[in-house]
């Protein structure tokens, strides 16, 4: 059986609200409306933080060695065409040639242009972390060989192999201002003044250090080379014969094998009197990472004196000269 309805009663002034015009009706009945209809304030909403994205690149310790598994020969990779217009016909008829070099282009078209600088967001570009001790000699690999002029002899190309050979050696490679600076904070005298102090007791024993400018825009190049008086401060006269511009002969493909993920970024290796990377560190150096090159430096000297080192890579030279 059906329940009678009872309704609310309503307000007096509502009972009259049938001999009222609408518009009188709308305003007597407007405080009535239901909470729904009413506008509500928005909900106020708490920041949230961005979770890190997985995509971020971690720079890991340096598991494996560096370089090339060939001993550099001084000379080469200078960047200059030697061939002669018969083998450059018999290359330009070559199709395997043409299907190597269309793989080089298409690897290259794929490169963006900006992401060595989009890399530069994470961790300044630092792309490892130096190994915690030397890479064994059985197993490090060969520094290679480049082309370029010194600061003491600019209009004179030299082969960094000639300089390396038979020393123990502290090797800043870099391309820029910025890239340099982050060399320094592995071996500056005011960054690392521990190292800047066994590079002076050793440096009789073949310690010395090395710098390579890798340069590739002739724009730059052109201006280094009219202010190689700037860049001559600081450094002595013997430093200026291992001060080096290069600006042609170094690939993506030996960029890869010493580990330069980032050409805007400054690396550091230490290479032994054969021209083998034995330790090597990238982008900003931390106080372990100062504290551990001062450290394998130390250990590399100390095995050099053992004579051997220098004749090994010449015999190796010779090797390779005579198989070509």
């Amino acid at each position: 059986m059906l329940q009678p309805r009872f309704l609310p009663a309503r307000p007096p002034s509502l009972l009259l609200a049938q001999w009222l015009c609408p518009s009188c009706q709308s305003r007597l009945q407007w405080p009535y409306r239901r909470a729904s209809t009413l506008p509500q304030p928005p909900e106020p909403t708490t920041p949230t933080s961005k979770p890190p994205s997985d995509d971020e690149p971690t720079p890991r310790p340096l598991s494996h060695p560096l370089g090339q598994s060939k001993p550099p020969i001084p000379g080469e990779n200078s960047g200059i065409d030697t061939r002669t217009w018969r083998e450059r016909r018999a290359d330009f008829l070559d199709y395997d040639k043409h299907l190597e070099r269309r793989k080089q282009l298409t690897k290259k078209i794929a490169k963006p242009y900006f992401r060595e600088w989009t890399n530069m967001r994470h961790h300044r570009g630092k792309t490892f972390l130096s190994p915690p001790k030397l890479f064994k000699a059985e197993s490090a690999l060969y520094f290679p060989n480049m082309m370029g002029y010194t600061l003491a002899t600019p209009f004179q190309k030299t082969s960094t192999t000639s300089v390396l050979t038979g020393k123990t050696s502290i090797v800043s490679v870099f391309s820029g201002t910025w890239a340099e600076q982050q060399t320094l904070t592995f071996v500056g005298e005011k960054q690392n003044p521990a190292l800047a102090g066994e590079v002076g007791k050793l440096e009789e024993e073949g310690l010395q250090r090395v710098w390579i400018n890798i340069e590739e825009d002739w724009m730059k190049a052109g201006l280094i080379r009219l202010f190689l008086g700037s860049s001559k401060k600081g450094k002595s006269r013997a430093e200026w014969g291992r001060s080096f511009v290069v600006r042609r002969g170094v690939g993506d493909d030996m960029k890869d094998s010493i580990g330069m993920a980032n050409g805007k970024v400054g690396y550091v290796y230490l290479v032994d009197g054969s021209c083998r990377i034995r330790w090597a560190g990238s982008g900003d150096a931390d106080t372990g990472e100062r504290e551990r090159l001062v450290g394998v430096v130390r250990r590399l000297v100390e095995g050099s004196r053992k004579p051997e080192g220098g004749k090994k890579l010449e015999e190796k030279i010779v090797a390779a000269k005579a198989k070509q």
